[in-house]
């Protein structure tokens, strides 16, 4: 099936340092913490983020990126590695601060948050993607119709103008196929199932 947007994570943070640099520095602060929920894409990306860097903050897990927002935003928390969907309405508020956009290439939505490749953590890419599965055994014709149903779906202006809004990035059309959500899938397994293996992480 065709995956429908890898989108980019943000970096966030209410401390008053105004770069990605000044927030590492933070994060290396005695109890420093960052939150999201266990095993979400927030708390491996945390992981990768010591991994890549050396730094040690405390994870704190909630069950929702909701409450976790509410308490960023009320500075009960240092940072979080937040979903566009839920962070750009508190960005574009002046609510909290966005240090990087977790991808190679900016948001349309929002176009003065810099990529980790300018903001000096070269390659540091991670991102919630979404795709449309069904049960294995379901007859070729049936995934080929759903497919095309998604397809359609993508390429109405109004849909690419809300996921857009959202800080979502629709996959070009060469790559809304079974095959490409194949390898894309493949290739996330690959990278993530060591660093959750080593973390200890497991689902709950």
């Amino acid at each position: 099936m065709s995956a429908t947007s890898p989108s980019s994570l943000i970096q966030l943070s209410t401390e008053g340092v105004n770069s990605m640099f000044g927030m590492l520095c933070l994060a290396k602060a005695p109890g420093v913490n960052s939150a999201r929920g266990v095993g979400s894409p927030g708390h491996v990306g945390g992981i990768l983020l010591k991994n890549a860097t050396g730094i040690r903050f405390q994870h704190v897990p909630y069950r929702g990126d909701s409450q976790v927002m509410q308490d960023l935003v009320a500075a009960q928390i240092d940072f979080m590695l937040a979903s566009p969907t839920t962070s750009l309405p508190q960005v574009s508020a002046g609510a909290i601060k966005a240090y990087a956009v977790m991808n190679s290439r900016r948001f349309e939505a929002a176009p003065d948050i810099p990529t980790v490749d300018e903001a000096g953590l070269p390659g540091f890419y991670t991102s919630n993607w979404y795709a449309l599965f069904a049960p294995k055994g379901t007859p070729n014709e049936i995934i080929a119709k759903l497919n095309g149903a998604a397809i359609a779906a993508l390429a109405d202006p109004t849909v690419r103008s809300r996921l857009a809004d959202q800080g979502q990035e629709i996959p070009p059309r060469d790559q809304q196929t079974r095959e490409a959500l194949r390898a894309l899938q493949k290739a996330e397994i690959e990278k993530w199932r060591p660093i959750i293996k080593a973390a200890g992480i497991k689902g709950e």
